[in-house]
């Protein structure tokens, strides 16, 4: 799961660690809210106004050759600037989660194997996530689903954009030099006769 660039200057601000190897095999749950340290943090690195609220729940189940299946939700309220207005807004983010993390050895061999798979990219799984020094940082996981659920260009539900009206210039027309001309006779067309030295009688 990539974050975006923008997302990259406060690394990890809501970490919440489970090492893999304490988790039971009936699986285990666990809920997690952000503190106002970690919200001002990931607002800032992500550009947002606020970030009022930010919380998850998931669902670990143990697989077999060390692997973890991960399912649960990401919430939040965040706050923004209307791109139409330029009022501040409130948006809410609702996301599920459903991926499956797996030992760092395991990641070459898996992700080769998903590219080999044919099928419809809008219906490919998102690919397996890491499991670093045997532990998973859902906090991480959940500031990257928060950051990808950002709308870049939100606006208030009744936002209209109106283009500005730009008033006619009554002088922007086809025949506005003629009208100069006709208006100072002394200053004569470029090409034309008027431009040329009056010749003398008998050629001279």
């Amino acid at each position: 799961m990539n974050r975006p660039a923008g997302a990259t200057a406060q690394r990890d601000p809501w970490r919440v660690l489970v090492t893999v190897a304490q988790i039971p095999e009936n699986g285990l749950h666990r809920d997690i809210e952000a503190d106002q340290a970690a919200r001002e943090a990931m607002a800032e690195a992500a550009g947002l106004r606020e970030i009022s609220a930010a919380h998850a729940s998931f669902d670990l189940v143990p697989k077999s050759g060390g692997q973890v299946h991960v399912t649960g939700r990401v919430q939040a309220r965040i706050g923004q600037t209307c791109v139409v207005t330029l009022e501040a807004i409130e948006n809410a983010i609702d996301e599920p989660v459903d991926l499956t993390f797996v030992p760092v050895e395991q990641m070459p061999q898996l992700v080769h194997s998903a590219d080999d798979v044919p099928g419809d990219d809008d219906e490919t799984a998102d690919p397996p996530e890491p499991i670093k020094n045997g532990t998973i940082d859902l906090g991480r996981l959940a500031t990257d689903v928060l950051y990808l659920a950002i709308d870049p260009y939100p606006r208030k539900p009744d936002a209209v954009f109106e283009p500005p009206v730009l008033a006619a210039d009554p002088e922007d027309h086809p025949f506005a030099a003629l009208k100069a001309l006709q208006a100072n006779p002394d200053v004569a067309e470029p090409g034309s006769t008027g431009d040329k030295q009056k010749r003398k009688p008998n050629g001279k």
